[in-house]
């Protein structure tokens, strides 16, 4: 076991598969000679050279569709995101084309595309840049989602979402970078659609992904201390929901409560709830609660910035709610 910070274990995911198969690439902006924004690519264009990872110009929409494009042909790009939010400017490529070729192709077509980088509520970047963009891509068909939160689960699901075949949007949340931990010094894979039970328990259930899981933990130590005994779950897969291993959870728990750094508004709170409700209504004892952050613009200004966002004092005092 080797420790190592998260943006690390992308950057080993990546070399790995990149000396492994000729055909993944990388693309971006800064991606090469600069070594990423977050320095996940740092040093690859020395040992790769320059076109396989390739700095392209500030122009998401056409260098999504090349790369698009080029998964077609048989090859496998890994588009980094300067910042998330700015692959808004490349939404009909990512909706119209990455999510439907293989479809509307009749299965001529596959799109084994990964499209990673930062996102989330930073520290006062700006409305602008504190885009979460789970709840814009969750509604389109064809896409994988997921969303890691450890440096362990951060390289196991990259090299899991290269050799897919399909299109992977990878969040990765721009607080966590320099998050540190062990990981395997073997290969190791992690699946794509399958949620992680961090801590076992038997009061109520927490599901949460990416940043917040660290604010959950934070709550539960709290918690401990006044004997209470939360499950949580750590999503991981945003598209598809495993709804399963959530079930398993509020079979013992009944009571649900969902921590999200997405707006409350058509996040993915709010399809858990809706799959929990037509479901499995049966097991829960009480409403479900739904922390997530405030529906509006996210303010440059820090404290009205950490006023949005869900902090591990109000997960402690819906658990109390809840089981109240």
């Amino acid at each position: 076991m080797n420790k190592t910070f998260l943006f690390d274990a992308l950057r080993e995911a990546t070399d790995e598969e990149m000396k492994r198969d000729k055909s993944v690439f990388v693309l971006g902006e800064d991606v090469g000679h600069y070594g990423g924004s977050y320095k996940v690519t740092k040093d690859l264009h020395i040992k790769y050279g320059d076109l396989r990872v390739l700095d392209t110009p500030i122009a998401e929409n056409s260098f999504l569709g090349m790369a698009i494009g080029a998964s077609i042909t048989g090859l496998r790009p890994i588009v980094e995101g300067m910042n998330m939010s700015f692959l808004l400017l490349a939404f009909n490529q990512i909706s119209n084309n990455a999510g439907m070729l293989r479809y509307t192709s009749g299965g001529n077509f596959t799109i084994p595309l990964v499209i990673r980088g930062p996102g989330g509520v930073g520290k006062q970047l700006g409305a602008e840049h504190s885009q979460r963009l789970e709840a814009y891509f969750q509604a389109i068909p064809g896409l994988k989602i997921v969303a890691c939160s450890t440096p362990y689960n951060a390289k196991g699901l990259l090299k899991s979402a290269i050799r897919d075949n399909n299109p992977v949007i990878f969040f990765e949340h721009v607080l966590l970078y320099n998050l540190q931990d062990s990981i395997p010094s073997e290969e190791y894979f992690i699946p794509l659609d399958q949620a992680e039970v961090v801590r076992e328990g038997k009061d109520v259930t927490i599901v949460t992904y990416s940043r917040m899981r660290h604010h959950v933990m934070q709550a539960v130590d709290a918690l401990l201390e006044d004997k209470y005994n939360p499950e949580v779950i750590d999503l991981i897969s945003l598209k598809p929901i495993d709804i399963e291993t959530i079930v398993s959870s509020l079979k013992k728990t009944h009571k649900l409560i969902i921590v999200e750094e997405c707006m409350k508004t058509g996040g993915i709170a709010a399809e858990i709830i809706a799959q929990v409700n037509d479901e499995y209504f049966d097991l829960l004892d009480s409403p479900i609660i739904r922390l997530s952050s405030q529906d509006i613009p996210t303010p440059y200004n820090g404290s009205l910035e950490k006023a949005t966002v869900i902090q591990p004092q109000q997960i402690v005092e819906a658990v109390k709610n809840i089981l109240s």
